[in-house]
């Protein structure tokens, strides 16, 4: 922590990142930006308990998954192939220790079964039918994967489809010519949900970061994004928690996560400086965003899309919910 700063605790979501437009309609919109205030107040009641950051970002997270209006557990997005594959990474920054899933089809809640990696295996990272097996093996919650399969998401991968495009973030597909303004779903212009993400450092100054997401709209199938991948898409160490959130591919290529922490480590930047440097000249502009906090309670949510669904809070008595620069 810098000298002469005073700790404190901080915390930040963010719901997906992306191409979203201001012409969003009030029911698109204000179903996220409640889901945020709940889980910011979720976050912040556990922290002034005194809840460890690791057992805060787990428990957002979770509640994050259950909303539908974002991109991971029962809003998860479908493959090329109609399916779902969720994936999740949690990591704790006073040990260094860290636990990731993907491809699951069946699991309530990913974020917890990567957490039980991390606790129960000598592993970091199971996927698919090992992962599954897993979850079997520690009795956590499951569904039928039927029940992960919504007509809203059905809708949004047949548009992607008539597209011919895999659809990042709250990117607005582009109709194929034969489609008339009548054939139009209603969800045309909110195609994606975003992948949900928490970071936090508890009033002991321990940091901790969560990622979950269902992935990307008509991806193939087997595709792996940045949400699992230590230092891409989730990281935390003693000076920083990130999670990021935008087109995996591009933020795999940054190592996002990690550069912020390396920034602080290595050159001294503050978060802030860091968390800008990255967004704004390490990935290509459109291509992500990232909630982060530092060990001496600061808070950056930069991104280089047109908005992303983010919150925040501090205990000094700083609170944020947005979605655009202004």
């Amino acid at each position: 922590m810098p000298e002469g700063r005073k700790m404190g605790w901080a915390i930040a979501i963010h719901g997906g990142a992306g191409e979203i437009p201001r012409s969003m309609p009030a029911n698109r919109r204000q179903p996220r930006e409640a889901a945020l205030h709940h889980c910011l107040n979720l976050g912040v009641t556990a922290l002034k308990a005194n809840q460890s950051s690791l057992d805060v970002v787990e428990l957002v997270v979770r509640e994050l998954e259950n909303c539908p209006h974002f991109n991971a557990g029962s809003g998860s997005v479908l493959t090329s192939d109609g399916t779902v594959e969720m994936e999740a990474c949690i990591m704790d920054g006073t040990t260094k220790k860290c636990g990731a899933v993907s491809g699951l089809k069946t699991v309530v809640n990913a974020i917890s079964l990567a957490r039980l990696v991390m606790e129960k295996t000598p592993h970091i990272y199971l996927a698919f039918d090992g992962a599954e097996a897993f979850a079997r093996e520690q009795g956590v919650e499951t569904m039928d994967s039927k029940h992960f399969i919504t007509e809203e998401n059905i809708d949004r991968l047949k548009q992607a489809k008539q597209a011919d495009r895999v659809q990042i973030d709250f990117t607005q597909p582009a109709p194929s010519p034969e489609v008339t303004l009548e054939k139009i779903s209603p969800i045309e212009g909110d195609s994606q949900i975003g992948t949900v993400g928490c970071v936090a450092v508890d009033s002991l100054g321990n940091l901790a970061s969560a990622t979950s997401t269902g992935g990307l709209v008509n991806k193939m199938v087997g595709r792996i994004g940045d949400t699992p991948i230590i230092g891409s898409g989730t990281y935390a160490n003693k000076f920083c928690a990130v999670s990021a959130t935008g087109k995996g591919e591009a933020i795999i290529r940054a190592t996002v996560a990690r550069d912020v922490a390396a920034l602080m480590e290595y050159k001294g930047l503050s978060l802030g400086e860091a968390a800008a440097y990255v967004i704004d000249q390490q990935v290509p502009k459109g291509n992500a965003g990232l909630v982060a906090v530092s060990a001496a309670g600061e808070v950056a949510m930069p991104y280089n899309t047109a908005g992303m669904f983010r919150a925040c809070a501090t205990e000094d008595g700083c609170s944020e919910v947005a979605i655009w620069k202004d």
